[in-house]
């Protein structure tokens, strides 16, 4: 009879066992000095390019509107809020009778409230009040009835008190091509004696006014690392007083969070012959104790 055969048992022995803690140890010492650092990079560079993109995003926004803005229209509080009336088309209008092709019956031109027949051409006459005008431009987006008219803002705050803009009732297309791209009737108003610009512009009832706020951010971080503020993009009505200070905050769209400063800085220029302002725009965000600091200048074509 055959015994069956028995084979030795092994178990871990105490120095191996402080062999493969040692190796241990050495590699996670290696991956530690050598492989953390890079992920830290990479954490850290890619924290960077989300609040340099989120800053970058947040003042072309800015920079959109403030390119867009009625003349003179911007107004700044104080350096943490700015304030401006975003226009949605523009163009020239009528300045003068169509001697042409109107009829002997079209001139004079009837006072409002009597608006000028379809068959004649409508002009601004700015020695009375005006409710219609041909527009001699295309343009970029049609307004709508409820939109408003603003000519002429020399003066900032006109647009605002409502000096020199309009609420339109309709826009129509002319009998005639000769009169024009569109005829634009609106609430009477009396456009500026002398003005000889003749642009018009148009602001939608929706969007009347744009107010910019950097609210929280006071330069200092939080616990986390992370900037305090949150910048604000706060659509509002006209008002005709000059703000003081920046306005509360409710309803309005976050651009940019954990801002850890902002400034805003407007010359105006008055007197220049050119009358352009610069506005310049600085923002700051921290995350996690990184920053990204960006800032940009603007050019402000204030020839109403």
């Amino acid at each position: 009879m055959m015994k069956p055969v028995s084979h030795p048992q092994h178990g871990v022995t105490l120095v191996e066992l402080v062999l493969v803690i040692m190796i241990g140890a050495i590699m996670a010492a290696t991956v530690s000095l050598f492989i953390r650092p890079a992920i830290d990079a990479y954490t850290g560079t890619r924290l960077r390019a989300d609040m340099s993109d989120q800053a970058d995003t947040a003042l072309r926004r800015m920079l959109r509107d403030v390119r867009r803005a009625v003349p003179n229209s911007i107004r700044v509080p104080s350096a943490q809020c700015f304030e401006l009336v975003p226009v949605v088309s523009g163009g020239r209008y009528r300045m003068a009778p169509d001697n042409v092709n109107d009829a002997g019956s079209c001139n004079p031109q009837p006072t409002p409230p009597t608006a000028p027949s379809a068959a004649c051409s409508a002009w601004v006459d700015t020695s009375q009040t005006t409710m219609a005008f041909d527009t001699l431009s295309p343009l970029s987006t049609d307004p709508s009835a409820g939109d408003w008219v603003v000519i002429n803002n020399q003066n900032g705050n006109d647009v605002y008190t409502g000096a020199n803009r309009s609420a339109i009732t309709s826009v129509t297309s002319p009998s005639s091509s000769t009169q024009g791209y569109k005829r634009i009737t609106m609430s009477t108003m009396q456009v500026s004696p002398g003005y000889s610009g003749g642009r018009f512009l148009t602001v939608a009832n929706s969007e009347q006014s744009v107010f910019y706020i950097c609210s929280g951010a006071d330069g200092t971080l939080n616990g986390n690392g992370d900037g305090k503020g949150t910048l604000y993009r706060l659509v509002r009505s006209f008002t005709s007083a000059y703000p003081t200070s920046c306005p509360s905050t409710a309803g309005a769209v976050a651009l940019a969070t954990r801002v850890k400063s902002c400034s805003f800085v407007y010359d105006p220029n008055q007197g220049a012959t050119q009358q352009s302002g610069f506005l310049w725009m600085d923002v700051e965000l921290a995350r996690n104790n990184e920053t990204a600091h960006m800032a940009v200048g603007a050019h402000v074509m204030n020839v109403p």
